[in-house]
């Protein structure tokens, strides 16, 4: 029977305690029945198609730019988005406007 690694850092000599893996060298402690597919969250455009970081993605919808008076167009284009957790899920850098952050539901995958 062979033990998973530790999900914090991939140590192999996990062990059992009562319903808990721990790992001795973080010291990281999880439960037996958690799986590593519940902690990665999975973040879709606006047709429900799955996003990955470097992807390219078009904007569905005028967006105004809080704090400015620029405005990010319909069919702009954003190439190489980078998945990041929080309220706005998509960083990413748009020419003629600079760093961003997006909502997921407002772009759509190319």
């Amino acid at each position: 029977m062979s033990l998973p690694n530790c999900p914090q850092c991939n140590s192999e000599y996990t062990y059992e305690d009562g319903a808990l893996y721990v790992c001795p060298e973080c010291g990281h402690e999880w439960s037996q029945d958690a799986s590593a597919d519940e902690d990665v969250k999975i973040i879709k455009d606006s047709n429900g198609n799955v996003l990955q970081d470097g992807d390219t993605v078009t904007v569905i919808k005028d967006l105004k730019v809080k704090g400015s008076s620029l405005v990010v167009k319909v069919g702009t284009k954003v190439k190489n988005i980078r998945l990041v957790d929080g309220d706005h899920d998509i960083d990413c850098k748009i020419d003629g406007v600079g760093a961003m952050k997006l909502k997921s539901e407002f772009v759509k995958k190319v």
